[in-house]
């Protein structure tokens, strides 16, 4: 079955959902101490963290399969397969055992009434809720799909279906014109778009095509990054790789049939066409529509950007990608996020050994610039880098990427989502203290550094 032919089916088999919940007498569980809607990377973190038992904890997820997406990017790459036990693990594998793991998906939220209707109907209650919903791809914002994914060379990193056609493309590519594109939407890992730039860039000058091959980066954005520093360096390299930007160009249809692409200037309107041989899509997404009860004007729930507590439910907490917290969307900023409203929401139940934390917008994004480099993005709400390592992580360097490649995905799958992982904060306070064994994993690590790694 194809990609088109699924879509296709899981529309009908929703619209068909949807008539019958009209039709059908609402059933009613019990109700549970917390709810968490959504099973990602947040939703299993959070219910890790949580020490409640079935009777009181559930968590509402309907996919039967947990990605860690940061590796995507590198599964593009040809780096992993997607079904590799680091990128891809059944969700029964991962959901914790003392959660109930109610199989659905979420049709509307009642916060007034403290209800959550599901698909087939069924009204879940909460006395506490947190919402981890993520945000959902939004292709069909783009004139020409669905169809265009009968195309093999539109390809896209963020969809499990379409991850394996990039690497597909990248390794077949005999030259031409290689687009990759950052639309006018939030989007989950922010830099994931150009960081397939980089790493189609070094394939081409491994396979020998590079010098017949126009790489060419798109963005809706006003500039290749937003922190100062790490933005100068990424200038820098796009200069040296000879990588063509068009900034502020939107891409707002695709014509497959004539591997054309059409891309709106935001401060002009023109309306400009480039050819392609192979595209790859960075889709406009969007939050779901069932949190509109909850969300402010973007549509993204409307939290206090320190707290994560609904500005209005106070009941309610929202963590992660379906946020409308002022910051990156990445696995690091929910391992932050993670810690900060554990320990309110404690608060609110009033348990007395819980803190009063408040989130400072850390993030963080490994900028993969070949499949041996990496540049290690930290920063916070003010665009200030806050880095754990001590040395100047906006080098491009081989233990980044091992770091990128090995460590991150192992603290994901063993620790972060046992609701173990908070983030690097204390080891960036231990790297900070002046202790002797710091100094000497200061020194190993400065050594390795400079004779290890390339000079730039």
């Amino acid at each position: 079955m194809s990609f088109l032919s699924r879509k296709f089916t899981l529309n009908s088999l929703r619209l068909l959902s949807s008539c019958n919940l009209n039709q059908a007498t609402t059933k009613r569980f019990k109700t549970y101490q917390v709810v968490i809607v959504g099973g990602g990377s947040a939703g299993i973190s959070m219910a890790s963290k949580l020490k409640y038992d079935k009777d009181h904890l559930a968590i509402i997820e309907p996919s039967n399969v947990h990605y860690y997406q940061p590796l995507f990017t590198l599964v593009g790459a040809g780096v992993y397969n997607l079904n590799d036990s680091m990128v891809m693990r059944p969700t029964e594998k991962v959901m914790p055992k003392t959660a109930n793991w109610i199989q659905s998906r979420v049709n509307q939220l009642k916060p007034d009434t403290n209800e959550i209707i599901l698909d087939d109907g069924t009204q879940v209650n909460y006395n506490y809720m947190i919402v981890a919903s993520g945000i959902e791809l939004d292709f069909e914002r783009i004139k020409g799909f669905p169809s265009a994914f009968e195309y093999e060379n539109i390809c896209s990193n963020y969809s499990s279906n379409l991850v394996e056609r990039t690497w597909n493309n990248i390794k077949n590519f005999k030259g031409g014109n290689a687009i990759f594109t950052f639309p006018n939407t939030p989007i989950k890992c922010a830099g994931a778009p150009q960081k397939i730039a980089y790493l189609a860039d070094d394939y081409f000058r491994k396979s020998g095509v590079r010098d017949k091959t126009n790489i060419i980066f798109n963005s809706a954005l006003a500039g290749i990054f937003a922190v100062p520093k790490y933005a100068a360096v990424l200038n820098e390299l796009l200069k040296k790789r000879g990588i063509q930007t068009n900034f502020r160009h939107n891409l707002v249809e695709v014509i497959p049939d004539q591997n054309e692409a059409v891309f709106e200037n935001l401060d002009t309107n023109e309306k400009i066409i480039q050819k392609y041989d192979f595209i790859h899509i960075t889709p406009p997404q969007k939050p779901a529509d069932f949190l509109k009860p909850i969300a402010d004007q973007s549509g993204f729930v409307d939290v206090n950007k320190e707290t994560l507590q609904h500005k209005k439910y106070s009941n309610i907490f929202a963590i992660g990608d379906c946020s409308n917290l002022p910051t990156s969307k990445t696995a690091a900023a929910v391992a932050a996020q993670s810690n900060v409203l554990h320990n309110n929401l404690l608060k609110i139940m009033g348990v007395e050994e819980a803190e009063n934390l408040k989130y400072d917008g850390y993030t963080s994004c490994p900028l993969v610039t070949s499949t041996s480099t990496c540049i290690l993005a930290e920063f916070d709400y003010n665009l200030n880098p806050k880095e754990t390592l001590p040395y100047d992580q906006g080098r491009e360097l081989k233990s980044t990427y091992f770091l990128k490649k090995s460590v991150l995905p192992f603290i994901y799958w063993n620790l972060m989502l046992k609701g173990k992982w908070n983030g690097p904060n204390e080891i960036r306070k231990i790297l900070r203290f002046d202790f002797p064994i710091t100094r000497l994993i200061k020194k190993i690590i400065s050594f390795r550094i400079r004779f290890k790694e390339p000079r730039k």
